[in-house]
């Protein structure tokens, strides 16, 4: 069977979110297909390039990205998107903005973020317990993910499990290991937002087969400058579900680096369809 959806127009995710000025506040982006999950787009690739919108319009390049929130409401298809955004405060030392991304009339994701500079702190330090990362990434064998029983824009990126296999029937609803970029990039808060949101649910390990199921909340918190990490060097994806109900689950993931720094934690509400 031949695959349905065209080679990617690019493999390169900075390209692929990027964001022309339209001014007012808006901004064009050009949603690149072979990025599909499903239908639309796949959400680290939208709200990656509602972040970047909103990190082009702070003019403080100084001000970090600290938090960013968000909700895909409708599948984000190939082609022109346009994203409006807002300052909802801007403070001494704090911005907090709003993105919203629509094709047409239809209004199909928002975004809000809060950056903010930094400040001399006497508390800096990561109280998480650093994962147990095993043998040297190198040596952890490569998963093929993409069609037909992976979704399409997996095929962007480089999954080296250590945890339980998807659909293995595991006890807990966890996954690990080492992801990256096919195509290394320079990584910043976009790129980040793509990998944390790359790996398949945790609870994927105790089912025996796929299911659909959707993200329909998102929140992320950056804890490292990504301009210090190796954008050839995988990070350490840790996850577990940390619980369900009447159909939602809520899992918590996070992205180490090799020497165990904490980059990046993030918590989704994930939709059982059926």
């Amino acid at each position: 069977m031949t695959d349905p959806i065209a080679p990617p127009s690019t493999d390169d995710f900075t390209l692929a979110t990027q964001v022309t000025p339209a001014g007012d506040g808006r901004y064009v982006a050009t949603i690149p297909d072979g990025w599909q999950q499903g239908r639309g787009a796949f959400g680290g690739l939208v709200l990656g390039a509602l972040a970047r919108a909103m990190l082009h319009a702070e003019p403080d390049a100084a001000r970090a990205l600290r938090s960013l929130s968000g909700e895909i409401v409708g599948p984000v298809l190939p082609g022109a998107a346009d994203i409006a955004v807002k300052a909802l405060r801007r403070g001494n030392a704090v911005s907090t903005w709003e993105a919203w991304l629509s094709q047409g009339p239809e209004l199909l994701a928002r975004a809000s973020a809060v950056m903010g500079l930094a400040r001399s702190s006497d508390r800096d330090g990561t109280e998480a317990p650093p994962p147990s990362m095993g043998a040297p990434w190198e040596s952890v064998d490569v998963i093929p993910i993409g069609p037909p029983m992976g979704p399409h824009f997996a095929r962007m990126y480089e999954f080296r499990s250590t945890g339980p296999q998807p659909f293995s029937g595991a006890e807990r609803s966890e996954a690990s290991g080492w992801v990256r970029l096919r195509k290394p990039v320079a990584l910043g808060v976009p790129e980040l937002i793509g990998l944390m949101d790359s790996w398949w649910p945790a609870t994927f390990a105790r089912e025996l087969s796929p299911r659909p199921m959707a993200t329909v909340a998102f929140t992320l918190q950056m804890l490292a400058d990504p301009a210090s990490l190796d954008p050839a060097q995988p990070l350490y994806y840790r996850a577990w579900a940390a619980a369900s109900r009447q159909g939602f689950v809520v899992e918590k993931r996070e992205l180490w680096t090799p020497q165990a720094e904490l980059v990046a934690m993030n918590q989704q509400t994930f939709v059982i369809i059926k």
